[in-house]
């Protein structure tokens, strides 16, 4: 029944996709792979890094791999990508995968951090269609390329992941996020709770991007997406609320920080929202 959906429905889902991919999208202090939405059915073992120290992360190399064997490609992870200056305005990029199972349909989310900052020559040259059949999915879409606004994360996540290549950009996989029998609303500016054990720290002395709901709650930026803009920058940021849709009684600013601020998930759920430009921001407890 599922592979039979018709067109329309399938680039809704999509579309849904891309939004959860960009909220579940993280890493540690090095950029190692993100902890799920949801437990994947994989072979790897989670572990918890430490709080990180400085802005400037050390590479570490997992001491195990676990393949994903049924992934076309699929090979053992090499040394990670390092980030000598924290990952504020490094860029990533995802394919997701939608795919069916007998309870329904999920989403494989891919993502390059950590294994390279996503070419633009290569990230253009992915093949979506060729992808998509190759995996056995019935859509993969290209999501990005994005942009950190924040300047390290903490995490609980998978040290040994499944890594496979899309084209020629390597990718591990970061979630896997159960879509349930109903469609998620794809509308901007809605709450959409995400299971994550993350910190995401801003440092002292740098400028963050807020949104604040009528009721006044803040929701600080995490990415920024090229995917609907494609020269929009992190220079540009300051002016974006001249730039956005927002609705009745949103307001957006920015600032910079006198103190360190870790925004962090309540009971291992984290609530973000994304702006008219699949901006992506969480909420501040």
């Amino acid at each position: 029944m599922f592979w039979h959906m018709n067109r329309q429905k399938i680039v809704v889902l999509a579309f849904v996709i891309g939004s959860i991919a960009t909220v579940t999208a993280c890493g540690d202090d090095a950029a190692a792979p993100a902890s799920t939405a949801v437990a994947p059915a994989t072979t790897a073992t989670p572990a918890t890094t430490a709080a990180p120290e400085t802005t400037t992360p050390e590479a570490t190399v997992p001491a195990t791999t676990a393949p994903d064997t049924t992934a076309p490609g699929s090979t053992a992870p090499p040394p990670r990508f390092t980030y000598p200056d924290g990952i504020r305005d490094v860029r990533y990029c995802e394919v997701v995968l939608l795919k069916a199972d007998s309870d329904g349909l999920y989403a494989e989310v891919w993502n390059t951090m950590g294994r390279s900052e996503c070419p633009q020559d290569e990230w253009e040259a992915i093949d979506t269609a060729a992808i998509a059949a190759e995996y056995g999915a019935a859509t993969a879409l290209a999501n990005g390329p994005r942009y950190w606004t924040l300047d390290r994360i903490d995490a609980t996540m998978q040290q040994t992941a499944p890594v496979t290549t899309f084209g020629s950009i390597e990718m591990f996989l970061g979630a896997t996020v159960d879509l349930g029998a109903g469609l998620p609303s794809t509308a901007p500016y809605t709450q959409r709770p995400v299971a994550r054990d993350t910190v995401f720290y801003f440092d002292a002395g740098t400028e963050v991007y807020e949104l604040t709901d009528p009721d006044g709650v803040v929701y600080v930026m995490q990415s920024y997406s090229q995917k609907i803009d494609p020269t929009l920058s992190a220079d540009q940021l300051p002016g974006l609320g001249n730039r956005l849709k927002l609705p009745a009684g949103w307001t957006f600013s920015s600032r910079v920080l006198d103190a360190e601020l870790g925004v962090r998930d309540v009971d291992g759920v984290a609530v973000v929202v994304q702006d008219d430009l699949e901006n992506t921001y969480q909420l501040v407890a």
